[in-house]
């Protein structure tokens, strides 16, 4: 039985539906970062171990240590650094969630309403996910691309400081703020063409393969489109995903994170094709894949945890229909209910449907 409450609500998702998107979209992301944040960081310093270009600076910028992997590398940070040190450069990783999540999803919004639409039999084809998915990532990222270099270098500054050298930053704004005056608005987006480039594959492989698998489970298997399917197919596309986007993210974080002049020009890397060359050369094509174990893990551990709050928000709300069901049949109707909870209920289950239909689809199909 509606409320009363409900039906003369105008949902905060009508009257503003991009800012909503953008919004929640930003938000989610947001939580799931706090959450896998430490794998990011392990990954990025398993990308800068052995770099071989660093010999150009002189014997001692040469990187001494021993190659660890990822157990052992996050283990060094809580020892060498602190636990809290796993965190290290989250601010910018936040700032960057909410411009790219926030930017892909508006962007991918607007393609898929406008420029393809639906086709005849009202359904969106995978093509044409596939390429607005694209898309729309190349913009997310390019406009993000200032909070992603941000980010790795700060991610590096624990290093530095293990290594002796000076920290080249206060905190996030001192970086910000620095890199523009050395760089100038150009400098911002160093690493760019390598940064999008990882975006359009990441979200290729996670759209084609998440979408295929699944269908093959439904169809050739005794699973039923459930939890455990759309586990199974999140491993999968985040596997694909991270075998197509790590060489570029590799080349993305180690040209950010290179030591520039007082013009803000790189010292190691001329462009993403030297990077690659001095990177295969110096330590083989493999080198291409380091921190390869961390990106899967983080890419579906970050879909199950969204998933995990989805399921605790539904499971929420449900509990609470029910009651206010019950409530409302029990209550006489000619006396109406004074409980400014329900209406925050009514309001957040308004305002967070979309959250829903953007991070997982299958729910409200």
């Amino acid at each position: 039985m509606p409320f009363p409450e409900e039906e003369s609500l105008q949902p905060l998702t009508q009257r503003w539906p991009r800012t909503s998107k953008f919004l929640l979209s930003g938000c989610a992301a947001t939580v799931a970062e706090l959450a896998t944040f430490p794998l990011d960081l392990t990954k990025t310093r398993l990308q800068m171990q052995g770099e071989a270009a660093l010999a150009k600076l002189g014997d001692g910028a040469m990187e001494s240590t021993p190659y660890r992997g990822m157990m052992r590398t996050a283990l060094g940070i809580v020892q060498e650094e602190g636990f809290l040190k796993l965190w290290q450069g989250v601010t910018p990783a936040i700032y960057r969630h909410v411009v790219y999540s926030g930017g892909r999803m508006v962007t991918y919004e607007h393609l898929r309403e406008v420029v393809f639409g639906k086709s005849e039999d009202e359904h969106y084809p995978l093509w044409k996910s596939v390429i607005g998915g694209m898309m729309a990532g190349v913009i997310g990222q390019f406009l993000a691309n200032p909070t992603d270099l941000v980010k790795v270098q700060m991610q590096m500054e624990g290093k530095r400081r293990l290594e002796g050298k000076p920290l080249r930053f206060r905190g996030v704004h001192h970086a910000f703020a620095k890199i523009l005056a050395e760089g100038g608005i150009r400098g911002l987006w160093a690493g760019w063409i390598p940064n999008i480039q990882r975006a359009a594959l990441v979200n290729m492989g996670d759209l084609t393969t998440y979408d295929t698998v699944k269908h093959y489970l439904v169809l050739n298997t005794a699973l039923e489109d459930n939890i455990a399917t759309h586990g199974l197919s999140s491993l999968c596309s985040g596997l694909v995903a991270s075998i197509l986007g790590t060489p570029a993210d590799v080349i993305k974080s180690r040209i950010m994170n290179q030591p520039r002049d007082k013009q803000g020009r790189g010292l190691l890397y001329k462009s993403s094709t030297d990077c690659v060359i001095q990177a295969v050369q110096g330590e083989g094509f493999l080198s291409l894949y380091k921190g390869f174990l961390p990106s899967w893990l983080r890419m579906v551990k970050t879909g199950r945890f969204c998933f995990f709050l989805c399921f605790l928000y539904i499971s929420l709300t449900c509990t609470l229909q029910v009651f206010f069901i019950l409530l409302s049949d029990v209550w006489p109707h000619e006396r109406p209910i004074h409980l400014p909870f329900k209406n925050i209920y009514c309001r957040g289950l308004f305002f967070f449907q979309p959250f829903l239909r953007i991070m997982f689809p299958f729910l409200t199909d």
